[in-house]
């Protein structure tokens, strides 16, 4: 499992995920900058999603949903703010209702990707970052199984990792 650590801080609220993998940087930027890497591992194993619309750079937005075991689907937006390859992604973060319109009752999560190359360049840290609008919105989330649904979105990029290095 490479999920090092996942911590809830309410008071900032604000949920952090660090995770490390056998893959030098540029290797695990593409995960975030390539739309077909991303939907192998954003959501959990049993809900994957689908990019229908994704434009990678500051202003740029991606629209997606994740499709569940019994074909029910969630749909999720983002708004990139901020693109540094291959260290640093920002973006808010949304539900969507069917025709991919943010739903405002759901309010904005502030999504925040750092990367960082240790032990000489051949892994890379990941430490993922969600604020939070209020406690209520992520008493919310939480109950949504953020953390877990994070985790074991998370801990499928190993086996991404291991296809390319053998490609």
């Amino acid at each position: 499992m490479t999920v090092i650590s996942s911590t809830k801080n309410l008071e900032a609220l604000s949920f952090t995920l660090i995770a490390e993998f056998d893959a030098d940087i540029q290797r695990v930027w593409q995960l975030w900058e390539d739309p077909r890497q991303l939907e192998r591992w954003w959501g959990p194993p049993t809900w994957p999603a689908t990019f229908e619309q994704f434009d990678f750079r500051p202003g740029g937005r991606a629209g997606y949903y994740m499709t569940g075991p019994d074909g029910q689907k969630s749909r999720g937006w983002w708004h990139i703010t901020a693109v540094d390859a291959p260290k640093r992604l920002a973006f808010d973060d949304g539900f969507a209702d069917e025709k991919g319109d943010p739903v405002e009752a759901m309010g904005i999560t502030r999504g925040t990707v750092n990367l960082e190359a240790i032990s000489d360049g051949d892994r890379t840290r990941m430490t993922v970052q969600s604020t939070f609008e209020s406690e209520g919105q992520m008493q919310q989330m939480v109950e949504m199984g953020m953390e877990e649904g994070m985790k074991e979105a998370v801990g499928q990029i190993d086996a991404l990792l291991a296809e390319h290095s053998h490609a």
